[in-house]
């Protein structure tokens, strides 16, 4: 794992673990990325925050340890009998599915999946985890299967399912920031110097958002589109270029207030020209 990504990791989960003790009466629950499913992270946090991220279809699952008879020498076991991997449960057509219509799924307003869902503990040899894992895959078969799990064994399948779909617009977040504010391209050094800039971008992101949504509520301009990328509604990109325009055209484009002054560009080169930059920039 690079350093950086892990000392991001690191800085992460201490931040979850900080929001749990200022708010001990609240249900503290992550929806994170592959990145966090790490059987020593999820064990350590399981207790105070309600962790859901990713599970490889090829994990290693099994029952909890039968109940240990008296009498019994050597050391107690802590894994049972070993489950069939995800995979394998994917491939079995004795496998009973549940049909379940989930809003909001990668874009889409609904979409018609299958899930499997049940407890296990995710061991590797020396770390262990107790886990209740959900089994994804689409009806339309325009997905590939997937797998999740949480840290929660009492939480609702589908309450995980569309805990973690929230994730979607999160995921577009750090879309639209890292192609337009440059959150990957920051020229610093020093991780102390790239842990300042990420935050502020990300609310200089929401500073536009918000701006744009009051500029949108008077006068809503036409997203701008192209033959192969028609939008029925507006991106960052239009928002940010809302934006700019606002902030262009108000201070640095102003005409003289004397009357003998002469324009010398016609109002309509301008606007198409400020256009231009404002999508360019």
């Amino acid at each position: 794992m690079l350093p950086l990504v892990k000392k991001l990791i690191d800085w992460g989960w201490q931040v979850l673990l900080q929001a749990a003790r200022w708010l001990p009466e609240r249900r503290i629950i992550s929806v994170s990325d592959s990145s966090f499913a790490a059987i020593e992270l999820l064990n350590d946090v399981r207790r105070w925050i309600c962790m859901i991220t990713r599970l490889r279809l090829d994990a290693r699952l099994f029952n909890p340890p039968p109940r240990r008879r008296p009498g019994t020498k050597g050391r107690p076991r802590v894994i049972g009998k070993r489950q069939p991997t995800l995979a394998a449960r994917l491939a079995n057509p004795k496998t009973r599915w549940r049909r379940f219509k989930v809003t909001g799924w990668y874009g889409r307003s609904e979409r018609l999946v299958e899930i499997v869902s049940g407890t296990a503990i995710w061991h590797h040899p020396g770390r262990l985890v107790p886990i209740r894992y959900v089994l994804v895959r689409d009806v339309d078969d325009e997905l590939k299967p997937q797998a999740f799990l949480c840290t929660d064994l009492d939480a609702d399948p589908i309450d995980i399912l569309r805990w973690f779909v929230r994730r979607w617009s999160i995921e577009v977040t750090f879309a639209e920031v890292r192609r337009h504010l440059g959150v990957e391209t920051q020229r610093q050094w020093s991780d102390p110097a790239i842990a300042r800039t990420t935050p502020a971008l990300l609310g200089l992101f929401s500073l536009i958002t918000l701006w744009a949504h009051d500029l949108y509520a008077t006068h809503a301009p036409t997203p701008r589109t192209a033959s192969w990328y028609p939008k029925p509604l507006p991106t960052f990109s239009d928002a940010l270029a809302t934006v700019r325009r606002e902030l262009w055209t108000g201070h640095c484009f102003g005409t003289s207030s004397q009357i003998q002054d002469v324009d010398k560009m016609p109002t309509t080169t301008l606007n198409s020209l400020i256009n231009v930059a404002c999508y360019a920039a």
